[in-house]
């Protein structure tokens, strides 16, 4: 299944989508060295494994969910991560109450 991946690829085709998944899974390139050699945002991957996951664990289902089906559950998933962000930022406000910043003054 494992193709080999040319360096300047031109087309971003499923087959070759799942097989940059499948390096980084197997250890063999990292998530950080995929995005720099292939031109690709770290967030561009993480969606593809993400995709690549939710299908795989699909496939492996005795009764496989529609593609509404999983569509819904990748929104219900992608809602929680969005919760977890913004507690995440409502923590970081918190602790930044009362704690001015290192601004340096200018001489104007």
């Amino acid at each position: 299944m494992t193709e080999e991946l040319p360096d300047d690829v031109q087309r971003w085709t499923a087959k070759r989508r799942s097989a940059l998944i499948v390096s980084i899974m197997k250890g063999e390139t990292t998530t950080q060295e995929a995005a720099r050699k292939h031109g690709l945002t770290l967030a561009e991957i993480e969606v593809w494994r993400e995709k690549f996951l939710l299908g795989a664990e699909n496939a492996l289902r005795t009764k496989p969910k529609d593609e509404e089906a999983l569509k819904d559950e990748q929104i219900k998933r992608l809602k929680q991560k969005v919760g977890e962000l913004v507690l995440d930022i409502d923590i970081l406000k918190e602790a930044q109450k009362g704690r001015p910043f290192d601004r340096e003054t200018s001489d104007e």
